[in-house]
């Protein structure tokens, strides 16, 4: 630790966008870079494996059409085997389904250990890196089902075990396997509205034990050892969600670590009131105030570890704990200034019809802005199946606005994933309308609680945020000066045709939810400026929903400005470039055409 950092440099014309450790002398380093075939313009991406000091460079995709597909991905990195990692990818035409692959990480050479087609996906291991599950898509009378298969660990036959209808949307899926090779860990759904984690006896084809489950937030995965020995599979904890990812500890080393990590890098915490949303059962819910301090990684014999403390206001730091003592190792964003960074609160407000919204509400510095009320920004998440968390937000939209004077209110609105079945299934078919009331009545929220300027009210989002923006701008609230939308859809026949193209199950599965208000069907009716921003690398939401949208506006005669952002893809800023240029076109239109 006493030596200087080593700094890799990233491929010309990409950028790195993650890094991991396969073994303890190779990274995987995943890298983008822009690519241009004709009028076709997109981000593809690669998986490099280097040696510590960026050295012995190799590509797990070696071709452009596997680049188009993704490239490989690491589906076990096989711990107890000194050179090799399990990877999916298509190494030749012989693949058009995808292979399961070991990869020698050091020579290059590969092993195919499966066979994969179109017909099934999530392929997963046990312990041994065996694989073991696997799901696939069928019909039963005209009804979508996702069906789990696993092998027999007597006979490693392939066998059906249960089906999970797309209607139902009660899931269960395979997330792991116990050191009794017999026994599986499932993230189940149904017939509850909190996801939680079953054992599943293989053998039996029968569900056991439920492992974990929490009676306000839904269980997320599990977390066992990997360090080799006896103990290599042993379940060390479970995550599950709430404000924002947490773990529930069952190893007391790990949770005397995370207790060390969060005094020393003095954690504070807030309690606040809650109300379940499906049950209306009442509690205290307690999460981080400001940062969250958690254990990223350890060694194997448990005396060492990379502790995380992140939040939304503390972009991502690593410290180190080593000899009972911690050590500061990076900062994500040294040059932020805290002081000038909005406090992020979790509360609850009804919605019109009585139902319970969850949100996070983020207020700018009392000391640079004083008490309030504060012009104000509600920012609707993407998805809609998707939720925002108790974090540091990397599009940079919460904090930026913050730090300009801003309130923030972020709805997790009806529909959003992640609060239980109840809030995500009541937003099916009310796009535009009651999804939307969510939003208007967490601004009017913010008005009664005397936060929100009542004249200075704005709503931006993105993707589907974006198209909640445009459907603020048709609808007759009277609440917003302003909207913003970010690569927002336009056409609801256009996005849903879209669904059915790229996927076997979203017939019955995401398109039969997807109804309500189309924004360009009622271009006539908006009455407040709006700006329309696109990239021209989005492949999820096309530009021409932007730009259809545009056009219909201005022949409508309204007050829109519409920006197109090179090479902007559908993310909230492919580069800091980028996310600059992003930044600045909203806070541009907010002062001039929106007046806040």
């Amino acid at each position: 630790m006493s030596e200087p950092p080593k700094t890799i440099g990233a491929p010309p014309r990409s950028w790195f966008t993650g890094v991991s450790f396969l073994k303890n002398d190779r990274l995987m380093v995943s890298v983008v870079q822009p690519y241009e075939s004709g009028e076709e313009k997109r981000y593809i991406g690669r998986a490099l494996i280097v040696g510590l000091d960026g050295g012995n460079v190799m590509t797990t995709t070696g071709s452009r059409d596997q680049f188009s597909r993704g490239g490989a991905e690491v589906l076990d990195n096989l711990p107890l085997d000194p050179k090799n990692i399990l990877i999916s990818m298509a190494q030749n035409a012989s693949d058009a389904g995808g292979a399961t692959y070991k990869l020698d990480i050091y020579t290059g050479s590969t092993q195919k250990v499966l066979q994969e087609s179109d017909k099934f996906s999530n392929v997963q291991t046990d312990l041994a890196g065996d694989v073991r599950a696997r799901n696939s898509v069928g019909f039963d009378g005209g009804r979508v089902y996702i069906a789990q298969w696993m092998r027999n660990p007597d006979s490693g036959a392939w066998e059906e075990h249960f089906r999970s209808y797309a209607k139902d949307r009660g899931l269960q899926v395979v997330i792991g396997f116990s050191q009794d090779k017999n026994v599986a860990y499932l993230l189940t759904s149904k017939d509850r509205d909190k996801a939680a984690i079953v054992e599943y006896d293989i053998r039996a084809r029968k569900v056991l034990d439920e492992a974990f489950s929490h009676k306000l937030f839904d269980a997320t995965g599990i977390v066992q050892s990997h360090a080799s020995g006896a103990g290599y599979g042993e379940l060390l904890g479970f995550t599950f969600g709430g404000p924002g990812r947490q773990t529930y500890w069952l190893d007391p080393a790990l949770k005397a670590a995370e207790d060390q990590a969060r005094k020393a890098l003095e954690y504070t915490s807030v309690k606040t009131a809650w109300t379940d949303i499906a049950s209306g059962e009442k509690a205290n819910v307690t999460y981080a105030d400001g940062a969250d301090v958690r254990l990223a990684d350890w060694s194997d014999d448990r005396t060492r570890f990379v502790v995380v403390r992140s939040g939304p206001k503390v972009a991502t730091e690593y410290y180190l704990i080593a000899n009972g003592q911690i050590k500061l190792l990076a900062r994500s964003r040294p040059w932020i200034n805290a002081d000038a960074l909005g406090d992020m609160r979790v509360v609850e407000y009804p919605a019109r019809d009585g139902l319970l919204i969850p949100a996070f509400m983020t207020t700018p510095s009392k000391a640079l802005y004083g008490e309030g009320p504060y012009p104000t920004i509600i920012l609707p998440h993407g998805g809609p199946w998707g939720r925002d968390q108790l974090a540091w937000d990397s599009s940079g939209w919460v904090q930026y606005f913050a730090a300009h004077g801003y309130a923030i209110l972020q709805p997790q609105f009806r529909g959003s994933e992640g609060w239980g079945q109840k809030l995500w299934r009541s937003g099916d078919g009310e796009w535009g309308q009651k999804m939307q009331d969510d939003k208007d009545d967490g601004a009017k929220w913010m008005i009664q609680q005397k936060i929100a300027d009542p004249s200075r009210i704005a709503m931006h989002g993105f993707s589907y945020g974006g198209y909640a923006a445009m459907a603020a701008a048709v609808r007759p609230e009277g609440l917003y000066r302003c909207a913003i939308a970010g690569a927002g859809v336009s056409d609801l026949a256009l996005i849903k045709q879209g669904m059915l193209t790229n996927s076997r199950w979203g017939k019955e599965y995401q398109e039969p939810t997807i109804d309500g208000l189309s924004p360009i069907k009622n271009a006539d009716k908006v009455s407040i400026p709006i700006l329309l921003y696109h990239g021209d690398r989005d492949l999820t939401v096309p530009i021409n929903h932007s730009e259809r949208f545009a056009a219909a506006l201005r022949s409508a005669g309204k007050d829109v400005t519409f920006v197109k952002i090179p090479d902007l893809s559908h993310s909230s800023g492919d580069t800091p470039a980028l996310q600059v240029r992003e930044l600045t076109v909203i806070g541009d239109f907010l002062k001039t055409k929106c007046g806040m």
